[in-house]
């Protein structure tokens, strides 16, 4: 069955790791934990879904050998595969580990929920800043 979006339950406007409003990530492909957009959260995100990244082959090789492949599109989960260049709302600890180990894909800050500084610091994220 698929899933359908949920809404966040904040009331407030999400803010990012820049502490301004948080701005869409991706709406080709469709993003977030509620398909938003955004990288919003709330408690039913246990992945914490708030890292803004832009994807590349060699985040989504890492992220295939840890047992979560990005790239095939699964339609029953509103998932369409992912390629380089996509933008995609990344799990706060799934990118640190990338970090860790060198192929963090670059970040959005302004897309990038305030909730990711709960896993990484500031100073890592702006060190694999998007300039766009």
């Amino acid at each position: 069955m698929p899933q359908t979006a949920r809404k966040p339950t904040n009331i407030a406007p999400a803010r990012n790791v820049l502490g301004t409003e948080l701005e869409p990530c991706s709406l080709d492909p469709l993003t977030g934990f509620f398909r938003d957009g955004c990288c919003n959260t709330d408690d039913h995100d246990r992945g914490l879904h708030v890292v803004c990244a832009r994807m590349t082959a060699e985040f989504l090789e890492f992220s295939g050998n840890r047992g979560n492949d990005l790239v095939t599109a699964r339609p029953e989960f509103n998932f369409p595969g992912l390629k380089p260049g996509d933008q995609w709302c990344l799990c706060a600890l799934r990118w640190k580990e990338a970090f860790d180990a060198g192929v963090a894909p670059h970040v959005v800050l302004h897309a990038t929920h305030e909730r990711a500084l709960d896993v990484v610091s500031l100073e890592q994220l702006r060190s694999r800043a998007y300039a766009h």
